[in-house]
Order: structure tokens, then C-alpha cells, then sequence
């Protein structure tokens, strides 16, 4: 069974594209709802619920996730920085997992994979002041030899890898078996190395065909593709086919 991880993080950039001035985060007038359409995809068959809060508060807010907390089915995997500011926020938020990202305020979404070799010390640090306070942490990487091998020698027990470049190459099929057999022998790297890998970014409807090969995944975790198909087919229907897909 591949787990699924549904992130919810564009339900709020959709409400905060009008009513990013407002003082309250939902009720009355302002929708969407993140913490209502995570409950709706844990109850479609979602394993997890994954919210990325950024430095900048761009999209999911404080309270979103724990307005999310109260009612929570699943568990909740915070996205966030290696900031120190945002790692406190984590220690107020304890979710079951962390996974942490690099941070560009130009990006929309998070485009490309930490770089824990070049901030290892940084790295070390946080990871270990996470699993110290009883969070797993996970490190959101590229598919990249040196970067597992700086994962597993900060003591990190999972990662996941980067799969935009894949997303990306799906539809050239020369370029697709090429990024695809890289993630494979990123996978096998990680497994070796003793690492629990995880892997999303770009995942759809159509790649998750070939995402799903890579062996011993055990978590995709995917956003934008479930909730812009949700917007024609609804969100029980999105997360349920998905999940489907993964587990043919």
C-alpha cells in the first residue's frame, strides 16, 4: 500500500487571492476553508494532510492549522523552513511529522529541493532538535546521490525526493525513462542508506503511472493536481482517484 498525503496548501492560496486583508481566516463570506477541505479529504481516504506555513504567510496560516488540529482524522506533515523562527513554530504546533523545505519569496510553490550538503551544519541542528522534542523530520531533496548521503549523516529518518523534473518530463518520452530511472536510483540510495523515502511534487493524474513504479515508495504527497481536478469532479471523487491509482 502507497500512502497518500493530500497538501492542502491551494485551497488557501485560492482565499487568500481575495481575502488576504481580512482578520479572520473562514466564516460567513470568506472561502475556501483549508482545515474544511482537509477533514474532506481525510474522510475521501487521505493517510495524511500536509500544510506548508511560510515565513511570509502566503497561503496557510497559523490558524488554519489548528483549526485543522481540532477535528483532525489523520496527522498532520508541517512544511516548513530551517528559520529559526519557523522551527519555533514548530515546537508550538507538534505535528506528527516535519518535512523541511527550502524557501524562495519569488516562488509560488516550492520549486526545487533543499540543499542540505551546502547547510549541513544548519541542517544537523534542527533535525536533531526536532526528533529530540519527538517530531519526525523528513527532508524535502533533490533526486541527488550527495544530498541523501547528507540526509542520512545528520541523522535525518526520512526524506523526500524532489519529483518535479519527472512531472516535467512525462510527456517527452525520451526525457521521461531518463528522470524516472534517476528517482529510481535515488530510491535505492536512500534504502540503503537506511532512509524511509517519500517522494511529490508534480505528481498527477497521468505520471503518477510511472511515480508508482519507483519501488519501496511509501508516501507520495500530492497538492495542486487534487485540487484542481476537485474543482470539476469535487474533492471526495479527486482523492479517491488518486489513491486508487496509486494502489492498482
Amino acid at each position: 500500500m502507497i500512502l497518500l498525503g493530500v497538501n492542502i496548501d491551494h485551497v488557501a492560496t485560492l482565499r487568500q487571492a481575495r481575502y488576504r486583508d481580512e482578520e479572520e481566516t473562514f466564516g460567513n463570506f470568506i472561502e475556501p476553508d483549508p482545515a474544511e477541505m482537509a477533514w474532506l479529504a481525510e474522510d475521501a481516504g487521505a493517510d495524511g494532510i500536509t500544510m506548508h506555513i511560510r515565513e511570509d504567510r502566503r497561503h496557510v496560516q497559523l490558524e488554519d492549522v489548528q483549526r485543522y488540529q481540532e477535528k483532525m482524522k489523520t496527522r498532520l506533515n508541517l512544511e516548513t523552513s530551517m528559520s529559526l523562527e519557523m522551527v519555533q513554530l514548530a515546537h508550538e504546533i507538534r505535528p506528527e511529522s516535519v518535512c523541511l523545505v527550502p524557501e524562495n519569496r519569488k516562488e509560488v510553490t516550492t520549486e526545487g529541493g533543499l540543499d542540505v550538503r551546502g547547510n549541513i551544519e544548519r541542517a544537523n541542528e534542527v533535525v536533531r532538535e526536532l526528533l529530540q522534542n519527538g517530531m519526525p523530520v523528513s527532508m524535502f531533496i533533490d533526486p541527488d546521490p550527495d544530498q541523501l548521503e547528507a540526509c542520512a549523516e545528520i541523522g535525518a529518518p526520512w526524506v523526500e525526493l524532489h519529483t518535479g523534473r519527472f512531472a516535467r518530463a512525462w510527456y517527452d518520452l525520451e526525457k521521461r525513462e531518463d528522470e524516472l530511472n534517476t528517482l529510481k536510483d535515488s530510491m535505492k540510495i536512500g534504502l540503503e542508506l537506511g532512509l524511509r523515502v517519500n517522494a511529490g511534487h508534480g505528481i498527477n493524474y497521468d505520471n503518477v503511472q510511472g511515480a508508482k513504479t519507483l519501488e519501496s515508495i511509501y508516501e507520495f504527497n500530492i497538492g495542486h493536481s487534487i485540487i484542481s481536478r476537485s474543482v470539476r469532479t469535487g474533492l471526495e471523487e479527486s482523492v479517491q482517484k488518486m489513491r486508487s491509482l496509486l494502489n492498482e
